[in-house]
């Protein structure tokens, strides 16, 4: 960990210039608290940048968010060895393409069970009601319905690995969807307006924020709470999926989830919550950052070609009990693109069961940071508790 201004703590060895600029211009508004502590996986972002964890006092900053609310991990260790696999995985993978929507637009043709049972508790529920934006848009409700266990694209991936011991583990990365990033959108919309309104003046017009005690401020609350929660039953109802997929693959027949999941973890990185840190209780914001408290697991994947790791957080009090979210990228899109090939594609997917495609360029290892970097870098942050390696990964476009 290093101290860049009194304002601002880095546990990243490396960060382009940019992503540094944005850290200070978010650690000079006046109701950040401490300091904003910077993970070892931190790049350029909008607004604010991937990697950051921001403590506030009285307001919500949208964009520290993100637009994809609630994104994150959840990884299952079964009962499983490389053994029970079959040789060609081939068909595994294909049959999770099957069972689960892929791509920016995937959505299952009807909505399923577990969607409109979700709808229904958090429509039920005090804590988790969302506000009139999406209440009163039936389009945005559709949508939401039918994307409800659909993975996405970009970095979202689901993922069967092998841990040192041979144990087979399931993977995935997904978060709130078309909704999340909707309502978020027009929450940021929202919060710039305030801005205008009100002549506050900011290093970035991305950072505009809410203050706490106001309508707009209630509003996004509202909508954060049930993105985080659609994402994280989201991640819970592929997963379930992806067991029934590996239940027919290797038993012959469905109906024994139960038998081989050991151990879940699901976890959010794109996400705010209230926490009680340096005697204050405060909104802290994690953008590409996962909570790390002492003896909480965690989950950091590398990238679609390289290990990744189930960790135990350490609660490091002046990161805000948090760790890296991955292993951050190290060129844009558009640069991985200009740079990498499918002969490189070919040499560092070598080994594992993927779908060839010139749209997966911009995914491959060589566009991120060396994941063993990061972890060195946050030996404060997490311990390891399982290095896992992909056998089979499945991608949206």
């Amino acid at each position: 960990m290093k101290t860049l201004t009194e304002k601002i703590l880095s546990w990243a060895s490396i960060m382009e210039p940019k992503a540094e600029e944005q850290v200070r211009n978010i650690s000079q508004l006046p109701f950040v608290y401490k300091h904003v502590a910077v993970m070892p996986d931190a790049h350029l972002g909008i607004g604010a940048c991937v990697g950051s964890v921001v403590a506030t006092d009285g307001a919500i900053i949208p964009s520290c968010v993100g637009v994809d609310i609630g994104c994150g991990m959840i990884a299952v260790k079964t009962t499983f060895k490389a053994g029970d696999l079959p040789e060609s995985l081939e068909s595994i993978r294909k049959g999770i393409e099957r069972r689960i929507p892929l791509g920016a637009g995937g959505a299952h043709a009807k909505p399923c069970r577990a969607a409109e049972q979700f709808f229904q508790a958090t429509l039920a529920s005090d804590r988790l009601r969302p506000s009139d934006r999406l209440l009163n848009d039936e389009g945005l409700q559709a949508r939401a319905r039918k994307q409800f266990g659909s993975l996405g694209s970009g970095n979202h991936f689901i993922e069967i690995c092998l841990d040192a011991e041979s144990r087979v583990w399931i993977m995935l990365h997904s978060g709130s969807r078309g909704v999340g990033n909707v309502l978020a959108q027009r929450h940021i919309e929202t919060a710039k307006g305030l801005m205008k309104q009100h002549f506050v003046q900011l290093p970035d017009p991305d950072l505009a924020y809410l203050t706490q005690g106001t309508p707009e401020f209630q509003a996004y609350l509202q909508d954060l709470l049930w993105c985080q929660a659609y994402a994280l039953q989201n991640r819970e109802e592929m997963m379930n999926r992806v067991l029934t997929e590996l239940s027919w693959s290797l038993y012959g027949e469905a109906g024994h989830e139960a038998e081989m999941e050991v151990e879940r973890v699901n976890c959010h990185h794109n996400f705010t919550q209230r926490e009680h840190h340096f005697e204050k209780t405060l909104w802290i914001t994690r953008k590409g950052a996962i909570q790390a408290r002492a003896g909480q697991l965690g989950i950091i994947p590398g990238s679609m070609g390289t290990k990744s790791y189930i960790v135990r957080g350490k609660g490091n009090p002046l990161a805000y009990e948090s760790c890296s979210h991955g292993a951050g990228r190290r060129f844009s899109r558009h640069e991985a693109r200009r740079r990498l090939t499918m002969a490189d594609f070919d040499r560092e997917m070598r080994g594992v069961e993927c779908r060839r495609s010139e749209a997966l360029i911009d995914e491959l290892p060589s566009a991120y940071k060396d994941i063993d970097q990061v972890m060195e870098d946050q030996k404060d942050l997490v311990e390891i508790v399982a290095t896992l390696k992909q056998v089979v990964s499945v991608k949206g476009d």
